[in-house]
């Protein structure tokens, strides 16, 4: 399987570039960014793109793979709902029109988060917006998409988030994290689970096309 992965850098996207690295079955993997990830494999490409908008100067590079890795996202906190729309659904959309034009039969995986609204119309803006992402990308000609909604995610493996006191609470909260993972899977899952679960429905799919944290575990 060929991945393209976004978002590399991030919490998330370290995780999941970690188990692409690892996975015997993965033969090569594409990474779209604006800064390199400081790693180093043979299967490892990277590509250093600035406008997430427009693709049309890389579109020969992105041809040719299975499947895509989309865990690219910013917090809505002091964000206006035009900045975050920006950020959330219109860089994602552009990103995930073109791969469904050059690649139709891919299968394209989306990292949301717990409490998304799927019905576009709820209180809280973050909500509607990743709803209005997700119910977007469903309609796109993919083999497959799957949305996925973590709650908290446990960074393992020297797996770390970018925002300083971000970080300082994991840290600090390593040991409850561990046993929220284990005793309330609903609410918890890792970096190294979403990655596997990922790479999991990309192959094999799954029965339906928005998956919670619960089935993130039990894959």
């Amino acid at each position: 399987m060929k991945v393209i992965l976004f978002g590399a850098t991030g919490m998330v996207g370290q995780g999941v570039l970690r188990e692409c690295l690892l996975d015997p079955g993965v033969e090569r993997v594409l990474v779209v960014g604006r800064s390199p990830t400081g790693q180093r494999d043979a299967k490892l490409v990277e590509l250093i793109h600035d406008n997430f908008t427009d693709y049309s100067a890389i579109e020969p590079q992105l041809a040719g793979y299975d499947a895509c890795l989309f865990c690219l996202g910013v917090s809505s906190i002091g964000m206006d709902e035009a900045r975050y729309r920006h950020l959330t659904y219109d860089i994602t959309l552009a990103a995930a029109t073109t791969l469904a034009r050059l690649n139709p039969g891919m299968v394209f995986t989306y990292v949301t988060g717990r409490g998304t609204d799927s019905t576009e119309q709820g209180p809280l803006m973050w909500a509607r917006v990743k709803g209005k992402t997700e119910n977007d990308l469903l309609k796109l000609p993919f083999k497959g998409a799957y949305m996925f909604r973590p709650a908290g995610i446990q960074p393992l493996h020297g797996v770390r988030s970018k925002t300083g006191w971000v970080q300082a609470i994991y840290l600090a909260t390593s040991p409850l994290l561990s046993l929220l993972v284990r005793v309330a899977p609903g609410f918890m899952t890792t970096s190294e689970q979403l990655g596997r679960a990922m790479l999991k429905v990309a192959r094999d799919g799954y029965p339906r096309p928005v998956l919670e944290s619960e089935d993130i575990n039990r894959l």
